[in-house]
């Protein structure tokens, strides 16, 4: 079979010598990437090391090779073009139809899904114009990932950093996975939380679960490659942000319910796969608890933590809006499902079995999504994000009818 064609362009930031793992990263799992560059971004990294890399031709000019049409063949035969760091002059020109060099000749060209991972400081990332562009991306189709928070040049801090390379892989590799032109979960905003919630006794001790987050960052990560603005609101993960997505931190279960309720009135859609604590200690030690010698521990008292999934499904924030729960059982899985299905009152419940060794802190996950329609669709074993875009195609279908 020939290999997934692949088109980078690069634009000139600082950030353009980060492409080159995410070319090493696409070289390497079977693709074969023409690197497209402005004329700035090779100020930053020269043509040799793309050329070297990638083991193809770099140029910049529509005037080199002109026997072989590149400024129209390159996009055509393209099945993916992914533009990182895509700098705000990129975006404009995008936006605004420019053709001026070779990477924005192949921009109009390409019919294939474009990936933009912008980089730049923050007031250029905030302002209207840069806004509308990305807008104007979105609205033809583009995935605009939204930048990271961090370390920008100089001293400044703040969102407009390019995302990990290895996320913004992700980003491409569930993207050309689909197969599909256009995103249908562009202009959507969704919120997923994720993790386990921490409750503490003490200083150093608190009541936990096994879940990793995977499962939650695996919706995340997909529903990015979607099109979807993404709020990842997670509880003591410690993985790295998914590119694209706004990461919100929490540690326990009132906070995780805090910062649900501050994203979901802007939310089209809510996924509460975080595994939330049902209890919390009724009072918390300031001191480290002490073992005494002769004597058994006091009796730990636990109160009921906010049920954040009834309360969601009971009082949308908007009309509409899709609320997905997750239910970990280990026994009786879809007859308990549905109970709890019904007591919730979400719209889509994702019932598997966990224990010791299956689920929590695997790859893999095997799940039946129940519906409040009555429903169910069921998920073979299989990678997390395999459950994760079918929960997206149940959503994106609700979100459809509710146009």
């Amino acid at each position: 079979m020939d290999k997934p064609k692949v088109v980078l362009g690069v634009s000139g930031g600082i950030a353009a010598y980060k492409a080159c793992e995410l070319l090493r990263r696409l070289t390497e799992s079977g693709h074969d990437v023409r690197v497209v560059p402005t004329g700035s971004a090779l100020h930053f990294v020269g043509a040799a090391t793309w050329s070297a890399l990638s083991g193809n031709p770099v140029s910049t000019e529509v005037w080199d090779d002109v026997h072989e049409v590149p400024h129209v063949r390159i996009g055509q035969h393209a099945d993916l073009v992914v533009v990182a760091p895509a700098t705000a002059d990129t975006l404009a020109r995008a936006a605004h139809g420019l053709a001026d060099d070779l990477l924005t000749n192949t921009l109009l060209t390409a019919r294939c899904p474009v990936v933009f991972a912008p980089a730049m400081h923050t007031e250029m990332w905030e302002h209207p114009a840069t806004q509308e562009n990305v807008a104007t991306l979105r609205r033809r189709g583009a995935i605009v990932i939204e930048p990271a928070v961090g370390r920008l040049t100089g001293v400044d801090t703040g969102k407009g950093r390019l995302p990990d390379p290895a996320e913004i892989f992700e980003v491409c590799r569930r993207v050309l996975a689909r197969g599909v032109t256009e995103p249908d979960l562009t202009g959507r905003h969704v919120v997923v939380s994720a993790g386990g919630t921490r409750e503490p006794l003490d200083p150093v001790r608190f009541l936990g679960n096994r879940s990793s987050g995977k499962q939650g960052y695996a919706l995340a990560r997909t529903a990015a490659a979607r099109g979807a603005r993404v709020t990842l609101i997670a509880a003591n993960t410690g993985m790295p942000d998914p590119a694209g997505v706004d990461v919100v931190q929490v540690g326990t279960a009132v906070q995780l319910r805090e910062a649900v309720l501050k994203a979901a009135p802007d939310a089209d859609a809510v996924v509460m796969a975080a595994a939330v604590a049902d209890f919390r200690p009724a009072t918390y030690a300031a001191g480290k608890i002490k073992k005494q010698d002769g004597r058994e521990p006091e009796p730990i008292t636990l109160v009921r933590n906010p049920d954040i999934l009834a309360e969601i499904s009971t009082d949308r924030a908007r009309p509409g809006q899709v609320v997905v729960g997750f239910a970990a059982e280990t026994d009786d899985v879809l007859a308990n499902g549905r109970k709890k299905l019904e007591r919730k009152g979400c719209d889509l419940l994702v019932v598997n079995e966990v224990g010791e060794r299956k689920t929590f802190g695997s790859e893999e996950n095997e799940a039946v999504v129940l519906g409040a329609d009555g429903s169910e669709t069921p998920v073979p074993h299989g990678p997390k994000e395999a459950l994760a875009e079918t929960v997206w195609d149940l959503v994106a279908r609700r979100l459809g009818s509710n146009v």
